[in-house]
């Protein structure tokens, strides 16, 4: 994922913000099925995740354009 620059880690923490829009984010990153960590620039799936939830992830990010630039799924 990329962040945009006042986000991005170290200085901005990224997904580990302790901003309070940040919060909220990984609140609700990690009701997501299949999440197993989140990092500052990145949300680990399991290995078995579903495209579908996938690709609901990415489209849930992608709408956060206060945050995220771009999502890169690998």
């Amino acid at each position: 994922m990329l962040l945009r620059g006042e986000w991005t880690a170290p200085e901005g923490q990224g997904l580990l913000s302790s901003d309070a829009r940040v919060k909220t984010l990984r609140k609700v990153l990690v009701t997501y099925p299949d999440v197993r960590h989140i990092l500052p620039d990145r949300v680990s799936l399991e290995d078995t995740t579903e495209a579908t939830v996938v690709e609901t992830l990415k489209h849930f990010l992608e709408r956060q354009q206060w945050l995220v630039k771009s999502v890169v799924i690998e």
